[in-house]
């Protein structure tokens, strides 16, 4: 278990109660934030997402000075971490109607940044199709709420460790994304990547690329057209941009888009090995 810094509603801590809706209904919001000496690149997407779904969710709206100061405590003389930030309606009543006037909980934890082999920033890695499907929900759609038991789910569907992560369909059969990132591809010369008006999650990371790329298209993708992809790559807010060699049986090669966007993250401070 990693060892994190961990503040609960602003004290250090590591519990909170039985009686948090978070823990009893997956009721909150939570963001995964990458901190490079001291510096986060892309806060200001993550505090703008969670703004719009805590709107969408009828949550007490974030205090996002307040959090900034928590996350610069718990990474205090730390040079590289990882930062979740997690957000509930708070302690209520038993049943699912929501209290009249809540108070949120707020967890800040910091962890190490995990360490991550400088091969993958150059080869790429290996992905698989997973069995698991995304539901269509669109009132959730693009969020990062607490209930991620579909990625549970998809994720234990393998145990090689060859296999870095899945693409993951939605019911229809349209590719959304990976278990833990999003997913773009060059069809045609064109850079792409799955619409999320029904399902997944729209990664800080994704709308980075999107604002970089202004050309990118989102799209319904079909397996078939990921398999015609002249290049594929993953972003993450976490791990950056990761090139994708292979999905099942079929095979990439990283090209100059996902190059291109590999450097644009080494100018926002993100360290990544040279390509």
């Amino acid at each position: 278990m990693p060892v994190a810094r961990v503040l609960v509603d602003g004290m250090p801590g590591d519990m909170v109660s039985v009686a948090d809706r978070g823990f009893s209904y997956g009721d909150g919001l939570f963001e995964t934030i990458r901190f490079v000496g001291g510096r986060a690149p892309l806060w200001a997407r993550h505090m703008q997402r969670l703004q719009d779904s805590s709107a969408r969710l009828r949550m007490p709206a974030p205090d996002a000075a307040q959090l900034w100061e928590e996350a610069a405590a718990v990474t205090q003389d730390m040079d590289d971490a990882v930062v979740r930030l997690t957000l509930t309606r708070g302690i209520g009543q038993r049943g699912y109607a929501p209290p009249a006037s809540p108070v949120g909980t707020r967890v800040v934890a910091a962890f190490d940044m995990p360490s991550i082999s400088p091969d993958v920033y150059v080869q790429g890695i290996r992905m698989r199709w997973c069995e698991t499907r995304w539901a269509p929900q669109p009132l959730l759609a693009g969020m990062k709420h607490l209930n991620r038991l579909e990625q549970v789910m998809a994720r234990a569907e393998w145990s090689d460790p060859d296999i870095a992560d899945g693409v993951v369909l939605d019911l229809d059969g349209h590719v959304i994304s990976a278990t833990m990132a999003n997913l773009f591809a060059v069809i045609d010369g064109v850079l792409v990547t799955p619409s999320l008006d029904r399902c997944g999650v729209a990664g800080v990371a994704r709308a980075e690329v999107i604002t970089t790329r202004p050309g990118t298209q989102l799209v319904e993708m079909s397996p078939s057209h990921l398999r015609q992809a002249s290049e594929v790559f993953l972003s993450s807010s976490v791990r950056g941009i990761l090139p994708v060699q292979a999905v099942g049986d079929t095979l990439y090669v990283p090209g100059p888009v996902t190059r291109a966007l590999q450097q644009h993250w080494r100018g926002l401070g993100f360290p990544m090995e040279q390509a």
